[in-house]
């Protein structure tokens, strides 16, 4: 007798995947294709959906236990809607549970990203063991997962965890409409706008960088530009990463604070440039968090690394 299996559905940007994997996460089969969002929303899910077709076929329909979904929000998770998110323009109101539950007829959920991942953190990762748990993403941009009690806590209409909205500061670099806001101090884009702005103010008396020679090259200064050169010893890209490290510890007292979760982990830019951004993180909260609070809660990097991806939506499928 074939074993069974879950399919999990992971929607992005950039590309999409298929994957097929078991309870244990041995992964089956995963197939990969670029999103190519220009084409439009019909265009991507016909893909997907010839692609889980084809994925089922080579393994066996009698085995498939669920399927699972992980996509960008907004969303509606009880509905299986998809509603406009940023990084896929024109998939506005788009029923994909309903797609999938009329071909496989089996059970389908929908997440946004930052709840899917982390569920597979949680189940498969840092978190494994705990029941109280905040994953963020601290990727290009900043979301947050929420475990409570066992249970993921997604809110009442699946926006739990929209930590990036919360205004830090009155100025600094901007997301979703905010100076000053989590994601404009704590995200891939907002450190690299920060350092843009640091980079030509520091050029202008005259300073030398490695991630920056001259002012025409600020635009195109990327995280990663920052990360290279702080692993290299320069001071700049170094302090620029303390600068983050001290804002992340200041969002992450309010979320010890309220939240009193026994751990948080931090996903892409943290765990990658943990060195830098742990040491100022940590004395702020030290200085902010209730101190009850902060000697429960646990601050790691995420463990799954680029496998975050298929453990996520094959997570969702095990929920």
């Amino acid at each position: 007798m074939k074993e069974d299996y879950y399919l999990g559905i992971d929607i992005g940007g950039t590309k999409c995947a298929v994957i097929s994997g078991t309870e244990d996460m041995k992964i089956l089969k995963k197939e990969v294709f670029p999103t190519e969002t220009q084409k439009g929303a019909d265009h991507a899910i016909k893909l997907l959906l010839s692609t889980a077709r084809e994925v089922v076929a080579g393994i066996g329909s009698q085995g498939l236990k669920a399927i699972g979904i992980s996509c960008g929000g907004p969303l509606d998770s009880r509905k299986g809607i998809v509603h406009s998110p940023p990084n896929l323009p024109g998939w506005d109101n788009i029923p994909v549970v309903k797609y999938f539950n009329d071909i496989f007829n089996v059970p389908v959920y929908l997440q946004n990203d930052a709840n899917a991942c982390a569920l597979a953190e949680w189940k498969f990762g840092a978190g494994k063991g705990t029941q109280n748990m905040v994953f963020l993403t601290f990727g290009s941009g900043m979301g947050a997962g929420i475990i409570i009690n066992g249970k993921l806590y997604s809110g009442t209409n699946d926006l739990a965890g929209e930590v990036g909205h919360i205004r830090l500061a009155d100025d600094g670099p901007e997301a979703y409409g905010k100076k000053g806001s989590f994601e404009g101090f704590c995200s891939g884009n907002g450190i690299a706008r920060l350092a843009r702005k640091i980079a030509i103010e520091r050029l202008s008396a005259g300073e030398r960088m490695l991630f920056c020679t001259t002012p025409e090259e600020a635009d195109r200064i990327t995280t990663k530009d920052i990360a290279e050169a702080a692993f290299k010893g320069d001071l700049t890209a170094i302090e620029i990463f303390k600068t983050s490290g001290t804002w992340l510890g200041k969002g992450l007292s309010i979320i010890i604070d309220i939240l009193n979760p026994e751990m948080i982990v931090i996903g892409s830019v943290y765990a990658r440039s943990k060195e830098f951004i742990e040491p100022a993180c940590m004395k702020i909260i030290e200085q902010e968090a209730l101190e009850p609070a902060r000697r429960v809660c646990r601050v790691v990097p995420a463990a799954l690394g680029e496998s975050v991806g298929d453990y996520a939506s094959l997570s969702v499928a095990m929920q």
